[in-house]
């Protein structure tokens, strides 16, 4: 039931920003920055292919539905397709496409041998039982197997999926293909071929790069304060890393709402989603608070960690923080940008804050291919050396250019990118 699509999504302004229109604004605004071929702009502003699947299910009560699930490959010049799949009532063909286009900046910030792939089913996750999501699942690996490979794209968990969905995605693709393919996919459990560390690896990004941006300003950690918008898996990781290095962490929310404590929360204590859902809430604090005073907060660091454009024009300049570090994707729209430029707050943007997660999915494929585990403790070395490696580089930009930390972020990807399409050239 598989078709390849081309894309139906425009740049006509919208009441809300698309992530595809964000993402296309952000790489004009790095390229007007830099000496690249305006054919490899055009081609950057598109992706490579868009596959559209039926994805028929029987339910627990024998009636059948169909779903319709898609996979987004942006752009493969520097090595297989890289991204999440994504399971939410919210999933579009040009979401997918501008998450791709996203992923091919964060692999390339990274210097991972990536490009960036996207895709998911439209279906809330919590209208399906446990077995309806596993057979979901595998109709949807096979109906995405001529596209997907170790060696092609190879998906990960996003939204509404997670260890166990990968479980079943590569068990269903290695029993069509006839052998264990472990590395057709990242974010598995460590026991059939995943990664230890792989499941906090964003959100230990986020603090990571977050620790260096405030030595970077001259802060001393110990006098800073933090509020978090989103209490999963990324924003609880980096809340938590972010308190045991000195941090304050003051304000932290899930899907219901927030906790304030001006004398700072013990994070270790707060239930995560993964640990007790939507519990936040239920959690003794002096104050509760919903998400959007929480990005309001007078704190010094504030970390979105939760969904995409809640960052926008409407409360960009109530927001008083005097460092934004994004832990979701796409939490910052380019009005809301604009304006904390204006106001001189940093931004420190998703493509790389959190690359930890691709990044420690680099790690998982190549102990995959390899056939070779790596320890907890490893895997945290390898991933702080590769953020602070990359911190490096966007610093560097920030400082020649006088650049935004997003505009620097996008320059080191766009010149890794641009130079390989340069080098492969252009099929005629």
């Amino acid at each position: 039931m598989a078709s390849t699509v081309p894309s139906t999504a425009t740049d006509d302004e919208p009441t809300e920003e698309t992530a595809l229109q964000t993402a296309r604004r952000q790489l004009e605004r790095a390229a007007a920055h830099l000496d690249v071929d305006p054919g490899v702009i055009e081609r950057l502003r598109h992706p490579n292919q868009v596959h559209r699947v039926s994805v028929p299910l029987e339910r627990d009560d024998g009636s059948t539905a169909v779903y319709t699930g898609y996979r987004a490959q942006h752009d493969s010049v520097r090595g297989p397709y890289k991204g999440g799949l994504r399971f939410h009532p919210g999933v579009t063909e040009a979401e997918c496409i501008g998450l791709s286009m996203w992923m091919t900046w964060k692999c390339a910030v990274m210097d991972l041998p990536f490009g960036g792939g996207k895709g998911g089913i439209v279906v809330d996750p919590k209208d399906l039982s446990t077995d309806e999501k596993e057979r979901l699942t595998r109709r949807f690996a096979e109906e995405l197997r001529p596209f997907i490979g170790p060696t092609k794209d190879i998906p990960a968990p996003d939204m509404g999926t997670d260890a166990q969905t990968m479980a079943w995605f590569m068990d269903a693709y290695s029993m069509q293909e006839g052998e264990t393919t472990p590395g057709v996919v990242t974010g598995k459990p460590p026991v059939v071929g995943g990664s230890e560390g792989r499941d906090t690896a964003p959100g230990r990004s986020v603090a990571i790069i977050a620790r260096e941006a405030i030595d970077y300003l001259g802060w001393d950690i110990e006098d800073t304060t933090v509020a978090v918008q989103g209490f999963g898996s990324v924003g609880a990781p980096a809340a938590r890393l972010l308190n045991d290095e000195g941090a304050t962490v003051v304000a932290v929310s899930d899907v219901n709402g927030g906790i304030y404590d001006p004398d700072g929360l013990d994070t270790h204590d707060v239930p995560t989603h993964e640990e007790e859902p939507e519990a936040v809430m239920k959690y003794d604090a002096p104050r509760k608070l919903s998400n959007e005073e929480l990005l309001e907060l007078d704190v010094d660091v504030l970390i979105p960690a939760a969904v995409g454009n809640v960052l926008t024009a409407e409360n960009a300049r109530d927001v008083q923080a005097d460092l934004i570090v994004e832990g979701a994707n796409g939490p910052t729209t380019s009005a809301a940008d604009e304006l904390f430029e204006a106001r001189e707050i940093p931004v420190v943007p998703d493509i790389l804050a959190n690359a930890g997660g691709v990044t420690v999915s680099y790690f998982e494929w190549l102990q995959d291919l390899n056939h070779r585990s790596w320890s907890l403790e490893r895997v945290h070395d390898e991933l702080e050396t590769e953020m602070l490696r990359a911190w490096t580089a966007v610093r560097e930009r920030v400082e020649e250019h006088d650049a935004t930390w997003r505009d620097a972020a996008y320059m080191v990807a766009l010149e890794r990118v641009s130079e390989a399409h340069e080098h492969r050239g252009l099929w005629p």
